[in-house]
């Protein structure tokens, strides 16, 4: 199942990928891109940083054609795009989930500290948002609308400590995959936010 979803997440991030650098004008080759790194790029740095190589895509190079085609198709279907963006919220939510689980799994095969498989989860989940943002001179998405990066953090400890408890490994997923996707949308659905820092020097003097 987290591989399927995996496979869905990541053409849905190639395609946001995709949008974002058609916002921004980008030829094809950069379309293209921006929607590899989008998919792609979380998994990718969470591998150097863990030293885990080969890095994880270069050995299924079917990830490479998918979000690369993704992200080009985008380009084709670009006028219809408006129409889907209650999927595109809904696959992207699913990828969040699928990504920080997957990211959990690969620090704890390493045999990593907790703190540091926590932090492999999330970064799995929403460095390739930051990446692509940055990329297309944006503030990342992650730090500024509803809870997303939050959530990646909360689904993180859920499945630690449910493994921890000895929960079986399918009745794991399920559960910390309904709470997050639950969170998610209804952090949507209300405008769940963290509070925000706004610093204005002015206003203290």
């Amino acid at each position: 199942m987290l591989t399927s979803i995996y496979i869905i997440a990541i053409i849905a991030e190639g395609m946001s990928g995709a949008l974002a650098a058609g916002r921004r004008n980008m030829d094809i080759f950069g379309v293209g891109v921006i929607a590899f790194i989008t998919a792609l790029g979380g998994g990718t740095i969470r591998d150097i940083l863990l030293g885990n190589f080969p890095v994880s895509w270069t050995q299924h190079p079917i990830y490479i054609y998918l979000t690369i085609s993704a992200g080009l198709l985008t380009i084709v279907i670009a006028r219809f795009m408006h129409h889907l963006h209650k999927l595109f919220l809904l696959l992207d939510a699913m990828g969040l989930i699928a990504f920080t689980i997957i990211g959990c799994n690969v620090a704890l095969e390493l045999e990593y500290n907790m703190a540091v498989v926590v932090m492999a989860g999330m970064i799995t989940g929403i460095f390739g948002g930051i990446l692509r943002d940055i990329l297309c001179q944006r503030v990342p998405v992650v730090f500024r609308h509803e809870l997303y990066a939050s959530v990646s953090l909360l689904v993180a400890l859920l499945y630690l400590q449910l493994n921890a408890l000895g929960i079986q490994q399918d009745i794991n997923l399920v559960a910390s995959f309904a709470f997050g996707l639950s969170l998610r949308l209804a952090a949507l659905y209300w405008h769940w936010s963290l509070p925000t820092f706004c610093y204005e020097p002015d206003r203290w003097k």
